[in-house]
Order: C-alpha cells, then sequence, then structure tokens
C-alpha cells in the first residue's frame, strides 16, 4: 500500500514515544517535525533521524497528507483548524480540543472540506482493549449493568519537567486522563447519554517536584478532583472518579457489570495489561490477550489505522466523531457540577469497528 506522507507539529514530551512507535508501521512516512521551539524540534529531528522543519513549511508541502498535532492540549484546537485550512487530513493528541464548541467547529470543517479528523487516545485499539471487546461482544456480561472507572494520583507535577498545563484553564485530571477511560468505556458499552457530576479543587497552588524546577509554585485554575455517573444509551451506569488530590488508592482501573459476569479491564492509559472475567456463580479468572499490540507502546497506532483508512476508504478508528463525543461527555461534568443538573449528551457515535475486524493482512493488525 502507499505510503502516507506524515508531518509532525509539537515535540514536546509525547513526540519521543509516538516516533519511536511510528516507526512499528511502513505506511508512515514521516516528512519533517516541527515546533514553535526550533531547538527542541531540531533536538527530536537528530535523535530520530528526521528533518526539522518549520510550521509554515509542513502546512505548504503538498506531500504531507496528514498533519499529527503533538502541541499542548490548549494550542490543537488551533493547530488542527490550520491543518485542516491547509488541505491537511489531522491527528491530533487528546483530548481534541480543551472546547467543546471548538472541537465540534473542528468536526464540522473537516467534514466541509472532504477531510479526516481523528484524534487520541488509540490505547483502545491495544490488545488487551480489544479482548475485552471480543468478550463483550460474546454476551459475556448478559444485560450490561454498570461498571466503575477510577484514575486518581497526587498529580503530575511529581514527574512532569513542565506540569502547569495540567492546572491551566483546558486542564485538569477529567481532561487529561478521562479520555483514556471514557474512550474505552464508548469502546466497550458505545455512547453516552446522559451526566451527572461534582467537581472540587483541594489546593489554590501545587508545588513542583519533579527536578528541573523542583520547588517552584504553581497556581490551580480548574477543578482537580472529578466524580460523577454516565448513563449509556445501552442502559449501564457507569461511576468515573479523576483526580489529581489523592495520596493513593485500591481501586482497579476499570470494572464492567452486567448480569451474567464482571470484567475487569486494564489500565487503558497502555495497550495491555491482564483481564479477569467472572461468571455469575464463580471466581474471577484471568484470560489470555487474543488480539495484537498488547506488548508495548504503540502510541500512533490510531495514526496507522488512520493513514490505512484514508489509503483504502474506510472509516477510520479514532475518529472525529469518537473523540468529539468524549470531549462532550467530559464537558458535561463540569458543566453538571457548575449548575447541579444532569446533563444531556447532543453528540452520536458508532462503537468503533474491531481493528481485527478488517485489518488482517498483516500490515496492521493480525
Amino acid at each position: 500500500m502507499e505510503k502516507l506522507g506524515i508531518g509532525i507539529i509539537g515535540c514536546g514530551n509525547i513526540s519521543s514515544a509516538y516516533l519511536k512507535a511510528m516507526a512499528s508501521f511502513p505506511i508512515l512516512d514521516i516528512r519533517g517535525i516541527a515546533d514553535l521551539n526550533r531547538s527542541l524540534a531540531e533536538q527530536r529531528a537528530a535523535e530520530f533521524n528526521l528533518e526539522a522543519r518549520e510550521v509554515a513549511e509542513l502546512l505548504a508541502d503538498p506531500s504531507v497528507e496528514l498533519i499529527v498535532n503533538l502541541t499542548v492540549p490548549k494550542a490543537h484546537a488551533a493547530v488542527a483548524m490550520q491543518a485542516l485550512e491547509a488541505g491537511k487530513h489531522t491527528y491530533s493528541e487528546k483530548p481534541l480540543a480543551t472546547d467543546f464548541a471548538d472541537g465540534r467547529k473542528l468536526v464540522l470543517l473537516a467534514g466541509q472540506k472532504g477531510l479526516r479528523i481523528g484524534a487520541a487516545p488509540d490505547t483502545f485499539l491495544g490488545g488487551s482493549h480489544q479482548t475485552a471487546r471480543a468478550i463483550v461482544d460474546a454476551g459475556a456480561l448478559g444485560t450490561p449493568v454498570g461498571g466503575t472507572a477510577a484514575f486518581m494520583c497526587p498529580g503530575h507535577e511529581r514527574w512532569h519537567p513542565n506540569p502547569d498545563f495540567y492546572y491551566e484553564v483546558g486542564g485538569g485530571p477529567m481532561l487529561d486522563m478521562g479520555p483514556y477511560y471514557i474512550t474505552e468505556l464508548v469502546n466497550l458499552f458505545g455512547p453516552v447519554a446522559k451526566v451527572a457530576g461534582f467537581a472540587t479543587a483541594a489546593r489554590k497552588e501545587r508545588t513542583i517536584t519533579s527536578a528541573a524546577r523542583n520547588g517552584e509554585r504553581i497556581p490551580v485554575h480548574v477543578p482537580t478532583h472529578v466524580n460523577g455517573v454516565m448513563a449509556f444509551e445501552n442502559g449501564a451506569v457507569v461511576q468515573i472518579g479523576m483526580s489529581f488530590d489523592v495520596a493513593g488508592h485500591k481501586h482497579l482501573p476499570l470494572e464492567l457489570y452486567g448480569t451474567e459476569g464482571t470484567l475487569i479491564v486494564p489500565d487503558p492509559n497502555h495497550f495491555g495489561g491482564q483481564i479477569e472475567l467472572l461468571k455469575k456463580g464463580g471466581e474471577f479468572e484471568p484470560l489470555p490477550t487474543t488480539e495484537p499490540y498488547a506488548e508495548g507502546n504503540y502510541r500512533s497506532l490510531g495514526v496507522a489505522d488512520m493513514a490505512h483508512a484514508i489509503r483504502s476508504g474506510r472509516p477510520h478508528r479514532a475518529s472525529g466523531d469518537l473523540a468529539l463525543h468524549v470531549l462532550e461527555v467530559m464537558d458535561a461534568f463540569h458543566k453538571a457540577a457548575e449548575t447541579g443538573t444532569t446533563i444531556s449528551i447532543t453528540t452520536k457515535t458508532e462503537r468503533p469497528a474491531p481493528l481485527s475486524e478488517s485489518l488482517v493482512d498483516g500490515r496492521i493488525g493480525r
């Protein structure tokens, strides 16, 4: 299959993981990388034997068909808009945008221009999560009843060299970590119908403890502890907790409940992990992972799937519609907390096709 020309904008922390993983996918032809910080782009280019280029140069290059947007979250919408206006397909790191209205504009513009838009996370395409999807689709849970989703930690200022954006408007645990959990739940249970939630911030400042800026204090402008409930269209009701304020906990990342069984789903921030299934009347038993892409960090799997989809004319899985739906759900938690009401979700999305369903030729699936 003909390769797809890729331009990367944003050379921060996450770019290294993308560039390492992209080497696994022959369809991805990286034509250059760019960052507003030219020295950072040159550093990444030297590290991965690529060409550092200017943003405008990448956008003007006709050989670049898809822009992979790895900028900080508050820049996602603006950079994606630039790419679409330049006639490029675009795939952004999560979230699609930090504001639901901006995300909707992006999806509408892509549709008007006949371009593809996609966004991370793509971890739901990993082997363990696709195996969990197959278990759910086989009816092992019976009628879906509910579930729990939990990510709670003391905050990313412990390890991130520049954690400021986590606590600025557009940051916080829901927009940062919620995409992994909610995208996975949509993959397993389908779209969300309604949301209720509460949100708090335990501190007005955070102290950075990562090495370079150890001891520096940064302000907090967003809720840092968000709890809520999602009512899914299939009837399931799932509790979710996302926090940067919790010293430690023993909750599992994801549990799904049905009338006939309970499924333990591994951390949706990773592609692999142990799945466990309890059948009614029995005990939890570990299940083998049967789908590909479970052993390793395949961040860019969604980009590769999108490239194949562009070349073959089929839908891509980490789609703009999916990302916009997840963005609206996350936005709804904050609105519910502010208004004390239940928020109905207006966007529609289909469950993405299982990865092994149409990718069985060895290029990206089995």
